[in-house]
């Protein structure tokens, strides 16, 4: 007798679309997927106890190991205007056109150190914290976020040397000090924002981490932190254009908001600063926000 072999039909595999009705019918997702904007901004609501604390942690042990401790927080931004002092106030004579020159030059390094240490704390958010980033499932704007709060934290501390700074030269407490306040908010924004933008820059290419203190001292040069962008402005010789940066530079802004709140005799603001100050601080904040979120899904991956 013959044996008649049969062969069994061919497995059918599912098609893709198939697939896809099963995991909706099921309330299956996909993993790692990037949320709605409106849902991921909600996550990050929810999150926000860890946020705070997460600064917090980090501000406690940035100096942990030194001797001085926390004093280092106040001690670092005071040992860079002194030797601006030095350099621009003293061999460059630069403290002979600018009222109040110590008071002007420790405000504008303290204001730029909070953006400078936001965003370079920013560019190794993600790539400096891959092993949280790829344990625990969270909105991975908390990381540059909590890293500018972080700098926040710190210039608050810092604050408090600058107020006896300015009582130690003659400045005398005024009710514009509470516009601070604002100028805090629209820097932090500001600062968040570019923090985000270089987070998601840092995750794909870690050498931005090299790059970026470069591109930071160009930017505190023309930013009037040893020197004032209003003498430069009668300057005759320099083209319209290169005024009109100077006077448009958000760090230059932030800058000249605080000096303005703070030093009495800083009084040359042009009232078109706070509305550029806002307009940054929205431009940076939600800009970069969302630049961020459009790769969340890549974060932590290859």
């Amino acid at each position: 007798m013959s044996q008649v072999l049969h062969t069994p039909p061919p497995t059918q595999v599912p098609a893709e679309d198939d697939l896809a009705a099963l995991a909706a019918r099921h309330g299956l997702t996909v993993s790692g997927a990037r949320p709605s904007l409106p849902a991921y901004v909600r996550q990050l609501w929810a999150r926000r106890h860890f946020i705070t604390a997460f600064a917090t942690a980090k501000l406690t042990a940035q100096y942990s190991q030194a001797k001085l401790g926390q004093v280092w927080q106040v001690m670092t931004p005071l040992l860079n205007a002194a030797v601006y002092y030095f350099i621009f106030g003293v061999l460059l004579g630069t403290k002979h056109n600018v009222p109040d020159y110590v008071p002007f030059l420790v405000t504008g390094v303290f204001i730029w150190t909070f953006t400078q240490s936001s965003i370079m704390a920013g560019t190794r958010a993600i790539a400096g914290n891959l092993g949280l980033v790829r344990a625990l499932h969270f909105p991975r704007a908390a990381l540059p976020i909590s890293f500018a709060l972080q700098q926040l934290q710190q210039l608050l501390f810092s604050m408090a040397a600058l107020v006896v700074i300015l009582l130690c030269f003659g400045v005398p407490v005024a009710a514009s000090w509470v516009l601070a306040l604002p100028v805090l908010v629209l820097q932090f924004t500001f600062n968040a924002g570019v923090s985000m933008a270089v987070a998601r820059l840092g995750a794909k290419t870690p050498d931005i981490a090299q790059l970026m203190p470069f591109v930071l001292r160009t930017w505190m040069y023309v930013s009037g932190v040893m020197w004032s962008i209003d003498k430069i402005d009668k300057n005759d010789h320099l083209p319209h254009i290169v005024k009109l940066l100077l006077e448009l530079n958000p760090a230059a802004v932030y800058i000249d908001l605080m000096r303005f709140a703070l030093i009495d005799s800083f009084h040359t603001l042009p009232p078109h600063v706070w509305a550029v100050a806002t307009g940054w601080a929205l431009l940076a904040g939600v800009g970069g926000f969302i630049y961020f979120w459009k790769a969340e899904e890549t974060y932590g991956r290859g």
